[in-house]
């Protein structure tokens, strides 16, 4: 044990942490880092049709802020818009002393959306000051008010798309002869004087960039100077392609490992839109809301929760609720939120763990969001000693913690459940270990014949031993190799364990590799080279039942791309036909898009439907040799677009479907 012990100080994974000490920040990221919450205002003119226009309505996953792209309103009759823009139950301090009792650290306000509105006194006329019967500042009063209620403040400003100045609907595939004109003349005469005038007026602690398509680093440039005289400015990453900002900005997800060693922030709505919807209603619960916020946290990130005021100045009922019980949950368990950095554990079927460092002590704090049936709390590999186990809520309730091997339990059989997430604390002076289960790598999911993966470990000295055969592995199991080979009958799990001097020290990882019959070729002669396409024409959220519609035009195409779109947005192409696969075996294909796509080869179906950036998934399927039906479906709704199909085998890299495989009849 004692050989054990001294290998425990090599640390395997040491998780060192911010400290949380009432200190001067270091660096401009530092209060945001430990804020972890934030609230994202997206508010204006929109909020008067509320996703309805003409008798038509948005549509399920449409935004209602897109209104005017969506149903290519026309420049004047959205401008009209502003002469009804009147929130006059609108308050200022109302908003942040919400997003304050939410436990909020920071609000982001949109000073200018897509829609070309400034939402500040402006020299450009189309604003809330000159152009609506309001006549007053609503950017500044939400400074005002943050700076009352000691609030961080940003900004969003869209300076890459804007609807109603001539020149700034370049990327949206404009429909109105009064969004003619030149971008980089929009640029220099509408987006770069506002971005003067909301740093220098409002001193922002934040820039929130937003849809970079069009932007060059040329153009970006023209930014450079006038950020430059702010250091302590925080900017996104969605400024220009290739510009990485002070942060990550993962939309509408929580991606699954975070981004280790990166600040991010993973901007959510309440519900389906932005923008205030008047009909949509499918409103997430405020338990996924406070689960979303610990999930985040637990991966070192920041959430920025979304509220759609409305066109009389009033934030939803369904978001106030829903805010408040956040609230209440805070005020209890905020400790375990602020100041903290991701997991040390990669996995813990019960709940997430944030942790925090202090200059006496290390805290554990495990939110727990199902309780085992037996009471008692696994932590796999946790080496740190325990000086102290009690609930937050109540610390003189004390709990009993006992080392089980490779596991530490935590007794909360005794714990009373509370809503959403129940927080359990762990004190120790030692610092955070945790020797994480084995890494399991398979390039593929399935196999035919033989299956074949690797086992790493980054502990030193560790003996990694596997089974096949579902039981937990012991030092008596097969020791993993270079390059494990297993010629199995059916689908089967891969199962590892770390050990040092004979004893299991991390925890257990698992794999399952799924054993399936080859998909036979279709036996067709005389085809022809190329794909037959369908080009459509729609607003759409999400890919539409295209078997429904009507094509506007139809013809072949000898390559899986957008050559045959005639606009650049508001568009869905369906390709059709077959794939000549060289040789029997597992592939592995990538459909990449901007916005949703969906493949079909033989049955089997990847799926990237949505709204979103360039975005790629994955599929692996057995096919054999000879020719496949494949269907492949795209739309694009604005912004930027790409469709790319790429395909790889056994020891390859992924090279994209060449017009050599492709057939039609």
């Amino acid at each position: 044990m004692k050989n054990l012990n001294k290998l425990l100080l090599l640390i395997v994974f040491i998780f060192q942490i911010s400290g949380c000490n009432a200190q001067k920040p270091a660096n401009k990221m530092d209060w945001w880092k430990d804020a972890r919450f934030g609230m994202f205002i997206h508010w204006g003119l929109y909020s008067i049709p509320a996703g309805e226009w003409d008798n038509r309505k948005t549509k399920i996953g449409e935004t209602t802020e897109w209104i005017q792209c969506y149903m290519k309103i026309p420049v004047a009759d959205y401008k009209a818009l502003a002469a009804r823009f009147n929130p006059a139950q609108f308050n200022a301090d109302e908003f942040v002393r919400l997003a304050k009792d939410a436990g909020m650290k920071y609000i982001v306000q949109t000073s200018k959306h897509h829609e070309g509105f400034a939402m500040f006194k402006s020299s450009d006329p189309f604003n809330v000051v000159d152009a609506t019967p309001y006549k007053k500042d609503i950017v500044k009063a939400m400074a005002e008010a943050c700076k009352k209620y000691g609030m961080h403040f940003g900004l969003y400003y869209s300076q890459a798309q804007d609807w109603n100045h001539p020149g700034g609907a370049a990327c949206s595939g404009h429909w109105d002869p009064a969004q003619d004109g030149s971008f980089d003349k929009y640029l220099d005469e509408v987006a770069v004087p506002q971005i003067k005038e909301i740093l220098s007026t409002y001193q922002p602690e934040i820039l929130w960039w937003d849809t970079p398509c069009e932007m060059t680093k040329e153009r970006a440039a023209k930014f450079e100077p006038i950020i430059a005289k702010y250091p302590n400015l925080i900017v996104n990453n969605r400024l220009c392609p290739g510009i990485e900002g002070d942060l990550e900005t993962p939309e509408q997800f929580i991606p699954a490992t975070g981004y280790p060693g990166k600040n991010w922030e993973s901007c959510m709505t309440m519900n389906g839109t932005w923008g205030f919807g008047a009909n949509d209603h499918n409103w997430k619960s405020s338990e996924v809301l406070v689960r979303n916020l610990v999930d985040i946290a637990s991966k070192g990130g920041n959430y920025l929760l979304n509220v759609g005021p409305t066109s009389a100045g009033l934030i939803p009922d369904p978001s106030i609720e829903r805010l408040r019980e956040i609230g209440s949950w805070m005020k209890i368990n905020g400790e375990a939120i602020y100041g903290t950095a991701a997991s040390p554990f990669k996995k813990l079927d019960w709940g997430r763990c944030t942790v925090k460092k202090t200059a006496e002590k290390n805290f554990l704090y495990l939110h727990i969001f199902d309780f085992p049936v037996d009471g008692i709390l696994r932590l796999p590999g946790l080496a740190s000693k325990i000086d102290a186990a009690y609930e937050l809520k109540n610390k003189t309730h004390k709990l009993n913690v006992e080392s089980a091997g490779n596991y530490l339990k935590v007794n909360v059989s005794k714990v009373e459940k509370e809503k959403y997430a129940t927080v359990i604390v762990l004190e120790t002076s030692d610092e955070v270990v945790v020797y994480n289960g084995p890494e399991i790598h398979a390039e593929y999911s399935i196999f035919i014949g033989k299956a074949e993966f690797r086992i790493t470990s980054d502990i030193p000295e560790a003996e990694i031993r596997y089974t096949t055969d579902g039981s937990v592995p012991n030092t008596n199991s097969a020791k993993a190799e270079q390059m494990n080979t297993i010629a199995a009958p059916a689908s089967f799990t891969v199962k590892a364990l770390c050990f040092i001097g004979g004893n299991a020290v991390s925890g257990l990882s698992e794999l399952h590799l799924s054993k399936e019959k080859t998909i036979s070729a279709v036996p067709l002669q005389n085809c022809k080279t190329g794909l037959q396409y369908s080009y459509f024409e729609g607003a759409w959220g999400q890919l539409p039942d295209f078997s429904d519609l009507k094509p506007l035009d139809q013809g072949i195409t000898q390559n899986i791309d957008l050559t045959m779109k005639k606009r650049g947005a508001d568009y869905g192409l369906v390709l059709k036909g077959y794939l000549q696969v060289p040789e029997t075996g597992v592939y592995q294909f990538l459909l990449t898009s901007n916005d949703g796509s969906k493949m079909i080869i033989s049955g089997k179906t990847l799926d990237n439907d949505g709204l979103h950036g360039m975005e790629g998934k994955s599929m692996d399927i057995a096919l054999a040799k000879g020719l496949h039906p494949v269907e492949i479906q795209y739309f694009q709704a604005g912004g930027g677009d790409g469709l790319k199909l790429e395909w790889k085998t056994e020891g390859k890299d992924f090279t994209v479907v060449g017009k050599s495989y492709l057939f039609h009849r």
